[in-house]
């Protein structure tokens, strides 16, 4: 094999440089998880494409080349977070985890529709709290572009209890999912799968962008203590952030 470790490409913090986004934490815990040996390798976001596109073609749609992607030890590189899983899981089988639970459908349901709700909330504030300097005028040109108006304008016009209350039934929905199984943490019971590190990776991001945001949304959920309590079944594979 051309490297030893997996290389997972992912998003840098303003210090002390933390993992943050929601897609790259899912190939991030599933990782910690499968105990793989990794390393971490930050591109700004300016500097992705430049990094990639010499190894990849461009996604169909949304950005060209994203975040997560990874160098395998076989030399190739995989971009898109369920493709990474896919490969992780065939590269290293054991610990198994169930990548296409009943859960997993539900989620990728879910976050399509939460995420834009929740835009008005998080797209102003990630440049404010997490972005270092070289990433920021990327994140004010692409992302204003994508919602029509000027970042802050947009969150202006759009956050707040508006959004919220746009959020509220979502994220209930996820609510009753975790409480299918009364004897928790995971959707699953007892039973870890990769839903629960994508709803984990959410909330861990939520967590990140600050301004009470995670407060925020436990409040909306209903019972903000089975969201809590999935995030503690986590914690063992959330410790390494770097």
């Amino acid at each position: 094999m051309a490297h030893q470790d997996v290389t997972l490409f992912d998003l840098p913090s303003q210090p002390p440089c933390k993992a943050w986004s929601l897609n790259p934490w899912k190939t991030r815990l599933l990782l910690n998880f499968k105990n793989i040996p990794y390393k971490t390798e930050w591109l700004e976001y300016p500097d992705i494409a430049a990094r990639i596109s010499p190894h990849l073609p461009p996604n169909e749609s949304g950005s060209a080349y994203s975040i997560p992607t990874v160098l395998l030890p076989t030399g190739k590189y995989v971009m898109d977070s369920k493709i990474i899983a896919q490969e992780l899981q065939s590269l290293y089988p054991t610990p198994h985890i169930d990548l296409a639970s009943l859960y997993q459908a539900k989620m990728e349901d879910i976050m399509p529709r939460i995420m834009p709700a929740l835009a008005p909330i998080y797209l102003p504030l990630i440049p404010k709290t997490l972005l270092n300097e070289q990433s920021r005028p990327y994140w004010y040109d692409t992302r204003g572009q994508f919602v029509g108006m000027e970042v802050d304008a947009f969150g202006k016009e759009n956050g707040g209890e508006k959004a919220w209350g746009k959020v509220e039934p979502i994220v209930k929905e996820v609510t009753a999912l975790l409480k299918e199984n009364g004897d928790g943490p995971y959707f699953e019971g007892k039973q870890v799968t990769y839903a629960d590190f994508v709803w984990g990776g959410f909330l861990l991001f939520l967590k990140r962008i600050g301004e009470g945001s995670y407060e925020e949304l436990l409040k909306k959920s209903g019972d903000g203590g089975v969201h809590e309590a999935l995030l503690k079944g986590l914690e063992q594979w959330t410790k390494r952030d770097t």
